[in-house]
C-alpha cells in the first residue's frame, strides 16, 4: 500500500479551519443564550393610560420601552403630589422639636430630616411644573388618610401638647411610621411609574429614610 505524504502547511490550514468553524458555532450559541436570558427575565406590569388596561411586558420589552420613552404616567404625577404633602407633614412635626424635645439627639435628627425634605419638596414641585402639572389635582389634593404613614389630626394634637421625654417618645413613634409610609410610596412608584427622574427621587427617599429609621430605632 502506498502512502502519500500530506504537506505540513495543508495540515495546519485544515486545523485552523476547524477551529474557526467551532469558534463561530460557539459565538452563535452564546448570542442565542444571551437573547434567551433577556427574554426569560421577570415580566413587568406597565400601567396603561387613564381608561386603558395595564400591559404585561417581558424584561427585554420593558427595557426597550423605558429607553424609548420615559414620559410621566399617572403614577409618577400622583407620587410627586402625594410626597409633597407627605414631606410637609414631616416638616410640621420637626418644627415642634426645638421647643419641646428633651434629647439633643432628637433635635439633631429633626434638623437632618428638615434639611433633607425641604429640598425634595422643591424638587418635586419643580418636576411637576416642568411637566405642566399643577401641584394639586382638580380634587384639591389627596386625603391624608389614604397616604401610608400619615399622622392623624388627633396624633398631631397629642404631639403638640407633649413635652420632654414624653414628646421624644411620641415623636419617634410617629416619625418612624411616617418614614415607613414614605418608603412604601417610593417602592410602589418604582414598580408603577415610568419617569426616570421620579424613580431616582424614589431611590433617594428609600435610602435616606431607611437610614433615618434605623437611627430613630436606636433612640427609642
Amino acid at each position: 500500500m502506498l502512502y502519500r505524504r500530506v504537506p505540513r502547511a495543508s495540515l495546519v490550514a485544515a486545523g485552523l479551519t476547524a477551529l474557526a468553524v467551532l469558534g463561530l458555532a460557539a459565538c452563535e450559541s452564546g448570542s442565542d443564550d444571551a437573547k434567551s436570558d433577556a427574554a426569560s427575565g421577570p415580566s413587568v406590569i406597565a400601567p396603561g393610560e387613564p381608561g386603558e388596561a395595564n400591559r404585561t411586558l417581558s424584561a427585554e420589552e420593558a427595557a426597550e420601552h423605558r429607553g424609548e420613552d420615559d414620559s410621566p404616567n399617572s403614577a409618577d404625577v400622583s407620587y410627586a403630589r402625594m410626597m409633597i404633602e407627605h414631606h410637609a407633614q414631616a416638616l410640621e412635626m420637626t418644627e415642634l422639636v426645638p421647643d419641646r424635645a428633651d434629647s439633643s439627639k432628637i433635635v439633631k435628627l429633626a434638623e437632618r430630616i428638615g434639611a433633607a425634605q425641604r429640598p425634595e419638596i422643591e424638587a418635586m414641585k419643580g418636576w411637576l411644573k416642568k411637566h405642566g402639572k399643577p401641584v394639586k389635582d382638580d380634587g384639591g389634593g389627596h386625603d391624608h388618610a389614604t397616604m401610608p404613614g400619615m399622622a392623624s389630626e388627633a396624633q398631631l394634637k397629642n404631639l403638640r401638647a407633649a413635652e420632654g421625654k414624653a414628646f421624644d417618645q411620641l415623636f419617634l413613634t410617629l416619625m418612624i411610621t411616617h418614614h415607613e409610609g414614605a418608603i412604601t410610596m417610593a417602592t410602589d412608584v418604582k414598580g408603577q411609574g415610568n419617569n426616570i427622574q421620579i424613580e431616582e427621587m424614589a431611590d433617594d427617599v428609600i435610602a435616606q429614610q431607611t437610614s433615618e429609621i434605623n437611627r430613630m430605632r436606636d433612640l427609642t
